[in-house]
């Protein structure tokens, strides 16, 4: 009997068992109606606690418990009876879930608001729009100028690294976010803001006018035997960039390069272990820990173009997170010599988290670890060589720093 023969004569066993089918039962449809109820009432009453048990089969985290929040819809009806005037419930709701995130007791781990989000997200992406064409930080839990673009509006009115930003548009920045500054300072190409800082011990205002902001994660520049790469962020485009960089200076006969970290603060740890592995060939870049036990293993590709290059790592105050850990697994690797200022001591790895409407809960998950083992938070790294950079170097536009880097390179 041929196959199609043989399909054809089950297909019609098929249809007439189909066809001779007796009705299900009005009892038994009724047992199967109140079951798939009764399972769609566990999975809804009981949604958290089977989530939490099944959640780590598929690599992801629930908590199952939940905290009493009466006290909260108390204090917003004694609020409501008794405030004069009128109160924006979405501002309420905003607000109870940033002070509920800020009483974690880590200020790595924040609340954003969508718009917050969206400049976070833009930040790292490197499209900023309009802009003043400054880098933002949080320096002893102030805002604080932590680079200049050149050739941007910040610089072009005076502004300079080391400016604490003390008001923006005359509202007081204490206790402020980085996310909450930054989306102030940003805004529509052609419009204002006004930036009181402190500099020095004596207080300054600028009035700025935004402007379209280009500011790529990477740039590079040969000086004659030495190349220079600088890396203001680790953002998705960073390690193509610095490999292009890093390819461009070896076809123009570099025999030492310099990398400047300053002012870096983080980003992307994919793009930090991209940029380790020009340097490092399928070795440990950093280590990630939660409670006491490594998770993970962060370890550079297999194609070191600069493998073997004399290098020199800048650092200061202002690198941070992701530019440590390149910083620190240079280092560990004996890859590189590191020149500058103690970094900032931040040893911890954050996980950003969609929230409904646009929000995001930016969570510490995990701390790091250099190659060596060596935590960073707090102490940061120790440069090999320590040359500070003063407001007085930078009004007369020297750079020690910069200048002993390319000295140590002996080219």
């Amino acid at each position: 009997m041929s196959e199609t023969k043989q399909e054809s004569e089950l297909t019609v066993k098929r249809r007439r068992r189909v066809g001779t089918k007796k009705p299900t039962s009005p009892i038994v449809i009724f047992i199967i109606i109140a079951l798939v109820a009764a399972g769609g009432y566990v999975a809804g009453t009981f949604n958290q606690q089977i989530m939490s048990a099944l959640g780590p089969i598929f690599g992801y985290h629930v908590h199952s418990g939940s905290i009493d929040l009466s006290s909260v819809q108390d204090t917003y009806r004694e609020l409501a009876a008794n405030f004069d005037g009128t109160l924006d419930t979405k501002a309420l709701i905003e607000g109870a879930n940033r002070g509920l995130v800020a009483a974690a007791g880590d200020r790595f781990t924040v609340y954003m608001s969508p718009s917050e989000a969206s400049a976070f997200d833009d930040s790292l992406s490197g499209n900023i729009g309009g802009g003043i064409g400054a880098e933002i930080g949080l320096r002893n839990d102030r805002v604080t100028i932590v680079r200049i673009l050149p050739g941007n509006p910040a610089e072009k009115v005076g502004l300079m690294a080391g400016d604490v930003i003390v008001k923006i548009n005359d509202e007081s920045t204490s206790g402020w976010t980085v996310e909450k500054a930054v989306g102030l300072i940003r805004g529509d190409k052609g419009t204002t803001v006004k930036l009181t800082v402190e500099r020095a011990g004596e207080t300054k205002s600028y009035t700025v006018t935004r402007d379209t902001i280009v500011n790529p994660s990477v740039t590079s520049k040969a000086e004659g035997q030495v190349g220079i790469i600088t890396i203001s962020r680790f953002d998705n485009e960073t390690g193509v960039l610095a490999r292009s960089a890093a390819q461009s200076l070896l076809d123009k006969g570099v025999k030492g390069v310099v990398l400047d970290l300053r002012g870096n603060g983080g980003g992307y740890l994919v793009a930090a272990r991209d940029v380790a592995g020009l340097w490092l060939d399928n070795q440990v870049v950093v280590t990630e820990q939660t409670g006491g036990k490594v998770v993970d293993t962060v370890k550079s590709g297999s194609n070191a173009i600069l493998a073997g290059m004399p290098t020199v790592v800048v650092v200061n105050g202002s690198t941070a997170s992701a530019s440590e850990i390149l910083a620190g697994a240079l280092k560990d690797h004996k890859a590189a010599k590191l020149v500058g200022e103690k970094t900032y001591g931040k040893g911890s790895v954050q996980k950003p988290i969609d929230l409904p409407g646009g929000a995001l809960l930016k969570v510490t998950v995990a701390r790091w670890y250099t190659p060596d083992g060596v935590s960073v938070t707090k102490n940061g790294i120790m440069p090999d060589f320590a040359v500070n950079l003063t407001q007085a170097d930078v009004n007369a536009g020297k750079d020690p720093q910069l200048d002993k880097a390319i000295s140590i390179l002996g080219l």
